[in-house]
């Protein structure tokens, strides 16, 4: 089988469908690239047996034929071919001949047909979603994650959907990201998917482009339709947390404040946190000011602005980095800040509406 392509399309395709090939896999096959002809389409498949990722080129042939070639070496010698137009043909024996100018390589490929099949998905039960939001939300909560295993259904997102609202919910234990918005549907979606599926979706999404992302969920898989891509991935089991009972309905104190205020402010303490040199941060809200400090092995920062206040002072310790991601996901210049004293859960809100709501734990801060 032969065919010929442009060099920008296929190498465009490679460096995205790669990202679901292992490194190390006990199944030989997974570690390669599935390349499938159809006579003018050209498919290929990367897929870890948790997460695939699958797309379509058109190309120049009449030829019929699939096999796999090792995924890394392929996609650098697609990257580093000296012309815009390629072409790629196989032999009885496998090899796989790649041409771009002058350039040739010569190497090995395996049967197409030890590459585990990626699952089939029910496009009867799907749902719509713009690019451009799912983007937002998937950045605005993906902080959130858990990290460890030590709870593995908290390792992905929670899908909530119903009465026409989409709630994507992420914990880790200690914080909380809840992104909210409308959507065109009425059926009742609840499903986790896992965080690394989300993260690969979100590169393939578009910041500004309002088409549409066909989301196909069954009893153990999602697939996501983005721009001639299928991502494809296991959903994970078991009862995620029940993240409306966690958020406070009431609070003592308000405060607002510039955002990038008190971003500064908390990765000038980062200076002075690292894994061995830990320590909260701590704020004390009162008279108009915040005044925030920390103390480490490296040295002590003291550093304070204006906020606007209401209800009594409150004296609360954070780690800085959850408060950090936080603030940053808000992606918003002012913030309302919602507390109940200093040992309960800080809540972060836009200025207006409930579109995102972060919750940070505190830390509890040593008698001086």
């Amino acid at each position: 089988m032969k065919f010929i392509c442009q060099q920008s399309e296929l190498n465009e395709a490679l460096n995205n469908v790669s990202r679901a090939v292992p490194q190390k896999s006990p199944i030989t096959a997974l570690t390669g690239i599935k390349v499938s002809l159809n006579r003018t389409v050209l498919e290929l498949t990367g897929y870890d047996l948790e997460l695939g990722i699958q797309t379509k080129i058109d190309v120049q042939s009449e030829d019929i034929g699939d096999f796999i070639i090792e995924a890394r070496l392929f996609c650098e010698i697609v990257r580093k071919m000296p012309s815009e137009e390629i072409s790629v043909e196989t032999d009885d024996n496998l090899t796989v001949t790649i041409k771009g100018d002058k350039a040739e390589y010569k190497i090995l490929a395996v049967p197409a047909d030890e590459y585990p099949s990626i699952p089939n998905y029910d496009s009867g039960d799907s749902f719509t979603v713009s690019q451009a939001l799912l983007k937002n939300m998937i950045n605005q909560t993906i902080f959130a994650v858990a990290v460890t295993e030590n709870k593995p259904i908290l390792t992905g997102e929670l899908f909530d959907i119903s009465d026409y609202c989409f709630n994507l919910v992420a914990i880790d234990g200690y914080r909380l990201a809840v992104r909210t918005e409308k959507i065109d549907t009425d059926d009742r979606y609840h499903f986790v998917v896992k965080a690394k599926a989300l993260s690969e979706v979100s590169k393939l999404l578009k910041d500004e482009d309002e088409s549409a992302v066909t989301v196909h969920v069954s009893k153990k898989h999602i697939t996501f339709e983005i721009s001639g891509y299928m991502v494809i991935s296991r959903l994970l089991e078991g009862e995620f947390h029940n993240y409306k009972g966690s958020i406070p309905t009431n609070h003592s104190t308000e405060i607002i404040l510039n955002t990038k205020d008190l971003i500064s402010s908390l990765e000038r303490c980062m200076l002075l946190i690292n894994d061995k040199n830990k320590a909260p941060v701590k704020c004390i809200f009162n008279n108009g000011q915040v005044k925030i400090s920390c103390s480490t092995a490296m040295g002590k920062l003291s550093d304070e602005f204006d906020i606007d206040l209401t209800g009594p002072m409150v004296e609360i310790g954070f780690n800085c980095r959850y408060l950090l991601d936080a603030l940053k996901a808000a992606e918003s210049d002012k913030v309302r800040l919602l507390l109940n004293g200093g040992l309960s859960p800080m809540k972060i809100l836009p200025m207006e509406g409930d579109a995102y709501t972060f919750l940070v734990l505190p830390v509890r801060l040593k008698t001086e």
